[in-house]
């Protein structure tokens, strides 16, 4: 059996972290489903789904840490080829990737205490993001 829910997601853009587990969780719940696993993707080229503990100071060095591994001001031939200045978030995006799967067990989402899913929006301005949530079980 399977279940699918796509969720928009409003980001500021410049790897914002929004916290979408609760939208995962009730997914899940939806789904009927007790056993099984649920996969959680970001469509699109500039953004990523992984998991991080979501308190403001984490969120903070998460981004600082981004921005020293890719900086938003690395050159890239896909800004001057495309004049958008956005290459860097691609290369964010594709380190990280775009998705994650998780168990489910009893109905529920399993994670760790203080683990929670979340979508990492890298690309330079406001979007509007869809995110693709399939549970099988």
């Amino acid at each position: 059996m399977t279940h699918g829910k796509t969720i928009t997601v409003q980001t500021e853009g410049f790897s914002d972290i929004v916290n979408i587990t609760e939208e995962v969780q009730e997914t899940i719940k939806q789904s009927k489903i007790n056993e099984g696993t649920v996969s959680i993707t970001v469509i699109g080229s500039t953004a990523s789904i992984t998991t991080i503990e979501y308190e403001p100071a984490l969120v903070i060095d998460m981004k600082e840490l981004l921005n020293t591994i890719v900086p938003e001001t690395i050159k890239s031939r896909h800004s001057e080829t495309w004049g958008d200045d956005n290459g860097f978030s691609h290369m964010r995006a594709a380190l990280m990737g775009p998705g994650i799967t998780f168990p489910i067990e009893q109905g529920r989402l399993l994670t760790g205490t203080w683990q929670q899913v979340v979508i990492i929006d890298h690309d330079n301005r406001p979007r509007s993001r869809q995110v693709r949530i399939q549970v099988v079980g």
